[in-house]
């Protein structure tokens, strides 16, 4: 059971240090303003994997944009 709880625990610190990254790479390569980013920020836990579609449903990335994010999603 510990080890279990550790796993998953693992895996959400993970999933926390992807999504820094994430931000990152928006503000830095795709040059989203801050305050876009501290929009997203806000959805973050609640939904981290559907942050690129957010951001592309309310127009903030274009869909290049969005396949530019999928891929270095993809790479990292």
């Amino acid at each position: 059971m510990v080890s279990i709880l550790l796993h998953f625990r693992l895996d959400l610190l993970l999933d926390m240090n992807r999504q820094t990254q994430l931000l990152q790479y928006l503000q830095q390569e795709l040059a989203l303003s801050p305050d876009v980013l501290s929009l997203v920020s806000r959805f973050q836990e609640q939904t981290a994997p559907q942050i690129p579609i957010i951001l592309w449903q309310y127009g903030l990335v274009s869909l290049e944009q969005l396949n530019q994010i999928y891929d270095w999603l993809a790479s990292i």
